[in-house]
Formats: structure tokens, C-alpha cells, sequence
């Protein structure tokens, strides 16, 4: 029997041809699977941008700002302080009544507290509140899509809520007057700024640290809190403000859709990915309180005339 060659090479040639085709064919339908997906996903996302800043828009300015996320933060039950109870619960367990009335009446520091007995207070007030922002939901870690709208602002939200928290009882424990948060919706300029100003020494920004210890300055000398008002909204710290808000704005967008963005398909990310975690909430604090603890109200002999003075 006579095996013809080139018939089984034209065959393995068209077979080949074949494959050729199918696996030509394979890649195109992946590729344009691939194309369609990413565009779907594309475009959920873009709606869901846009929802996310829909819910976190407080203040109506349908921009995503750190005023919106101070005003939900101070929504959630527990975020608001009261410094005379505050103060009350951490100084009456060591302490005389008179001493507390006298810490209450006017700060720590001015019933003779000393700076190390505050620092103590101050460490144990941010261990407690980093243990509870441990505590938030991990939604963000679970497969994305719709439950990341749902549950993005919320997390966002309590996690600022927090740091809220443990930046009003460590501006009680170095001396500062209590902030009018009664209210979240109905914040005064001056309180809002006061607000921005610590979120800003939290985190770092330039000019931050100086701006609240000018405030601190001014208190310490007896200056007039409309004064103090006044350097806030529209005098020598306001440009400062308008810094810090700029550069949170900036922060918080990259922040919170970059970690949409990691968690928009099913893997498994960190509690509000992009950065914020329960590892960047001491440091925060700590930073808070290193600045406190150098000021006129927490230090009496502190040599603050490098400062700019507060005036008319």
C-alpha cells in the first residue's frame, strides 16, 4: 500500500491552517470580551462616582470637600463631645472635686496638671479610639460593585468620625475652650475652620501646626473669641484654612476613588482602601498632640513670640 505524502501534508497544512484560525478566532472573541467588560465596568463605575459624591455632598455644593465629610462624621451617635463631661470622667478618679471644677472652669494645665499626667490621658484617649475605628465596617474588603456605593460614604464617614472624636478630647486635654458641634448642619464658619485646621495638623499639611498655634496663642493671652472668629473666616489664618480644605479635597477624591476603583472587581482589599486604615489612625493623632502639647494653654511657659499675634 502506497502511502501518498503529499496528500498528508496538504491535510496537516489545511489542519494546521485551521487551528490558526481557531485560535486567531479565540484571542479576537477574548480581546472583545475583555473590550466590553472593561467598558461595563467603566461606565458602573462612572455612575457610581457620581452617586458617591450625590450621598457625601452635605453642604450642597455638588463637590466631594472635607466640610462634607466633617458634617457626616459628626452625624454618626457618639462622635460629639462635651468637654465639661469629658473632662470630669478622666480627671476625678486621681483628683479632688476642686481640682476638677477648677480643670473644667478653665483647662488641665492652668489647675496644675502636668504635661506628662496629660500625655498619659492623651495616650490612653487615642488607644481607646483607634481600638473602636478598628471596629468599622469591612465591607470595602468583600467582592465591589453595588455594595461599594452603598457602603463607601458610610465607612468614609465614621472613619473621619472618629478622628473627630479623639481630635475634640485632645484639644479639651491641652486646654483648648469646647467647639460648638451641637449641631452638625448648622456649623459656624470659625467652628468648621477650627475643625479643618486640627484635621490638617492630623495630617500633616503645611501650615497646619502653625495656624493652631496661633489660636492657642491668642486664647492663652485672653483674646477675644470674635477676634480669634475673625482670623478664621477671613483674617491671618483663613488663607491657611483655604490651604488645608485644598489640599484635603484633592486627597480625599484620589483617596476614596482609588480605592473604589481596587475594589470594583472581586478582590480581596483593606477597610477603605487607598490609604485609609487602621495603621494611618495613631500617627494621625499623635501628630495632633505633639502640637497641642506645645502651646501657651498646655504649657504656660511655652515661648511662643515667634507666633503672629491675633488683632484687630
Amino acid at each position: 500500500m502506497k502511502i501518498n505524502v503529499n496528500n498528508i501534508k496538504e491535510k496537516t497544512s489545511n489542519v494546521l491552517d485551521k487551528t490558526k484560525i481557531t485560535v486567531i478566532d479565540a484571542k479576537d472573541m477574548v480581546a472583545k470580551s475583555t473590550n466590553k467588560i472593561s467598558k461595563k465596568a467603566s461606565e458602573t463605575i462612572d455612575v457610581s462616582k457620581e452617586k458617591i459624591i450625590k450621598i457625601m455632598d452635605k453642604n450642597g455644593d455638588n463637590e466631594l470637600t472635607i466640610e462634607d465629610i466633617i458634617i457626616a462624621g459628626l452625624k454618626f451617635p457618639g462622635i460629639k463631645i462635651k468637654r465639661d463631661e469629658f473632662l470630669r470622667k478622666e480627671f476625678s478618679t486621681n483628683y479632688p472635686e476642686e481640682v476638677v471644677t477648677e480643670i473644667v472652669e478653665n483647662n488641665p494645665a492652668y489647675a496644675n496638671i502636668s504635661v506628662e499626667e496629660i500625655d498619659k490621658i492623651a495616650d490612653n484617649v487615642i488607644q481607646y479610639e483607634r481600638l473602636r475605628v478598628s471596629g468599622i465596617s469591612t465591607a470595602l474588603s468583600l467582592p465591589g460593585g453595588i455594595a461599594i456605593t452603598a457602603t463607601l460614604p458610610a465607612d468614609i464617614a465614621q472613619f473621619y468620625g472618629y478622628m473627630l472624636r479623639a481630635a475634640q478630647k485632645l484639644l479639651y486635654l491641652y486646654g483648648f475652650p469646647e467647639i460648638d458641634v451641637k449641631d452638625e448642619q448648622l456649623l459656624d464658619s470659625a467652628t468648621m475652620n477650627t475643625i479643618i485646621v486640627c484635621m490638617g495638623v492630623m495630617y500633616g499639611v503645611a501650615g497646619a501646626n502653625t495656624a493652631l498655634k496661633t489660636m492657642a496663642k491668642a486664647l492663652g493671652k485672653g483674646v477675644e473669641k470674635k477676634l480669634i472668629n475673625t482670623a478664621l473666616t477671613k483674617g491671618t489664618i483663613y488663607p491657611i484654612v483655604k490651604s488645608i480644605a485644598k489640599w484635603f479635597n484633592v486627597r480625599m477624591t484620589k483617596e476614596i476613588f482609588a480605592g473604589f476603583f481596587k475594589n470594583s472587581i472581586p478582590v480581596v482589599g483593606g477597610v477603605i482602601g487607598g490609604g485609609i486604615t487602621y495603621a494611618t489612625f495613631k500617627p494621625c493623632c499623635e501628630r495632633l498632640k505633639n502640637a497641642l502639647r506645645e502651646t501657651r494653654l498646655s504649657n504656660p511657659n511655652y515661648d511662643d513670640n515667634n507666633l503672629e499675634e491675633i488683632s484687630n
